[in-house]
C-alpha cells in the first residue's frame, strides 16, 4: 500500500477530529519522502476541496447512500474517487487496490469488497454521464455539489451576488492556491538569492514584499531568506495600515504572528497578545526564526487587554474565514450557520474593548479575512454609530492599488477578483475633541 494514501486518510481523520488541516498533513508526512508528501498533499485537500462533488458521484453506487457506511469508508471512497476522475497519472488499478487495503485495514474484508465494488465503476465517463444540477434551473444545487460548498453558505453568496461572480468564487475556492512569502528583508535581495539557487521564486503584482514560490521548494527558500508564509491579501493589511516607520502598535489577536512580525520587522515596538498558550507559542517561534527582538508577546484575553493609552491597535479579529477557503478548503465544511452569529458578537467585543485601550486620537485598524458583510462593513458600519467621536479613514495614497480601496476608504480584497485571499479592513480613528 502507498504510504501516501494511508498518510490522506490519516489527514482526513484528524480533519473530522477538529485538527485543522494544514497542522493534520505536517503532523501525517513528517517521515514521509518528498515526492510521498506531495502526493499526501493532493489527495487529501483535494478531497477536501471537492467532496460535495465526489459525494454526488458515489451516493448513487451506495445502496442505502454514503450516509450508512462509516466515516472512514467514506472517506476511503473519496479518495480512490478522487483519483480516478481527477488525477491523470494515478493508474486506475492503483487507485482501486490501494482503495481496497485501506478499507479492509480500516473495516474488514467486506467492506473492502464494497469498495472495489463502487470504485470499479467510477471513471471520466461514468463522471460525464452523470447530470448534476443545471447552473442555469437550480444554481444553489450546481454549486454546492459541483462546486462542492455548504448549501447553506452558497444560498448567501448569491442572495447578494450574481451567479457569474459567485461561480467565479467557488472555481476559486476549488483551485490549489500559490505558496506566497512575505520577505522581511529587501525583497529584490531576496529574490536574487532564491533564484541563485536554483528556486523559481517570482514577484506578485500589486504585493511589493511578496514573491511566489513553488510550494515543494518551501523548506529550501525558507532556510535561505528572512520571511514568513503569508498570502498577499493579508500581507496587504500592512500596507493599509499605513504606518510611519517606528512606533509602537499593539495586535490585539495575534495568532499566528505574521503580521505582529512583520510589523516588528519594519521596525515598529509590537506588543503581540493572544488568549491561547499554543497559539503563541507559534508566534515566539517566528520571533526566534527571525531574530525579531521589538516583538513582545503576552498571553491576555483581548476582550479585556490589559493595557490603555494605545497609539495603534490591530485587531485581525476572529471569523468565518471565508475568505480563505481556497487555502483552507476544510474550513467550508467545519463551518456552520450559527458560527456566523456567534462571531459577530465576538468582533463586537473585541471592538469595543479596543476602542477602551485606544489612546485619544490613536487608530485602531479592523481587518478579516471574511467575505460576509456582517463581519465586515456591517460590524464597522455599527461601531461607528455607537461611537461618533470614531470615522473611517483612508489611508494615505500610493501604498496600495486603488482596486483594493473601497468607496469608504476601506480595504476590499475578493479572491474571485484579485487572485488572492479575500480580506477586509477599516482604518478606524479617534477624534479629538
Amino acid at each position: 500500500m502507498a504510504p501516501a494514501r494511508s498518510a490522506a486518510l490519516e489527514v482526513l481523520r484528524a480533519v473530522r477530529r477538529g485538527v485543522l488541516a494544514d497542522r493534520a498533513f505536517e503532523r501525517c508526512v513528517d517521515s514521509l519522502a518528498e515526492a510521498d508528501r506531495r502526493l499526501t498533499q493532493e489527495l487529501a485537500y483535494g478531497v477536501l476541496r471537492l467532496r460535495g462533488r465526489l459525494d454526488y458521484l458515489l451516493a448513487p453506487l451506495v445502496e442505502g447512500g454514503l450516509g450508512r457506511l462509516d466515516s472512514d469508508v467514506i472517506d476511503i471512497l473519496r479518495l480512490g474517487a478522487y483519483q480516478l476522475v481527477e488525477l491523470d497519472r494515478v493508474p486506475a488499478y492503483a487507485a482501486v487496490s490501494d482503495s481496497v487495503e485501506l478499507a479492509k485495514a480500516s473495516a474488514g474484508r467486506g467492506v473492502g469488497s464494497l469498495t472495489n465494488a463502487v470504485l470499479r465503476r467510477v471513471n471520466r465517463q461514468y463522471a460525464d454521464a452523470l447530470r448534476f444540477p443545471g447552473r442555469e434551473s437550480d444554481p444553489v444545487g450546481y454549486l454546492s455539489t459541483w462546486g462542492s460548498h455548504p448549501r447553506w453558505l452558497v444560498e448567501r453568496w448569491l442572495a447578494r451576488a450574481p451567479l457569474d461572480e459567485v461561480e467565479q468564487l467557488v472555481e476559486y475556492n476549488n483551485t490549489r492556491p500559490a505558496v506566497h512569502l512575505s520577505v522581511v528583508d529587501r525583497p529584490e535581495e531576496a529574490l536574487r538569492r532564491l533564484r541563485g539557487a536554483g528556486i523559481r521564486a517570482d514577484p506578485v503584482p500589486q504585493a511589493p514584499n511578496s514573491l511566489r514560490i513553488d510550494s515543494s521548494e518551501l523548506r529550501r527558500a525558507l532556510g535561505l531568506v528572512r520571511a514568513i508564509v503569508q498570502d498577499p491579501g493579508a500581507a496587504a493589511v500592512l500596507e493599509y495600515m499605513a504606518l510611519d516607520p517606528g512606533g509602537r502598535v499593539v495586535d490585539l489577536c495575534a495568532a499566528p504572528g505574521g503580521k505582529a512580525a512583520l510589523l516588528a520587522a519594519r521596525g515598529h515596538q509590537v506588543l503581540a497578545f493572544d488568549v491561547a498558550a499554543p497559539r503563541l507559542a507559534r508566534i515566539l517561534e517566528t520571533r526566534s526564526r527571525l531574530g525579531l527582538s521589538q516583538l513582545h508577546v503576552a498571553r491576555a484575553d483581548s476582550t479585556r487587554p490589559p493595557l490603555s493609552g494605545a497609539e495603534v491597535l490591530l485587531l485581525d479579529a476572529p471569523c468565518t474565514g471565508t475568505g480563505t477557503l481556497a487555502r483552507h478548503p476544510d474550513g467550508r465544511w467545519r463551518l456552520e450557520v450559527g458560527d456566523l452569529e456567534s462571531l459577530t458578537g465576538l468582533q463586537q467585543r473585541l471592538l469595543e474593548a479596543a476602542a477602551k485601550a485606544l489612546a485619544p486620537g490613536g487608530l485602531l485598524v479592523y481587518a478579516t479575512c471574511s467575505l460576509e458583510p456582517e463581519e465586515n462593513e456591517g460590524q464597522v458600519e455599527a461601531f461607528l454609530n455607537r461611537h461618533v467621536d470614531f470615522g473611517l479613514e483612508a489611508p494615505a495614497g500610493g501604498r496600495l492599488s486603488t482596486d483594493f480601496i473601497g468607496a469608504e476608504g476601506e480595504l476590499r480584497i475578493l479572491p474571485q477578483r484579485h487572485g488572492m485571499d479575500g480580506t477586509y479592513a477599516a482604518r478606524l480613528r479617534h477624534r479629538l475633541g
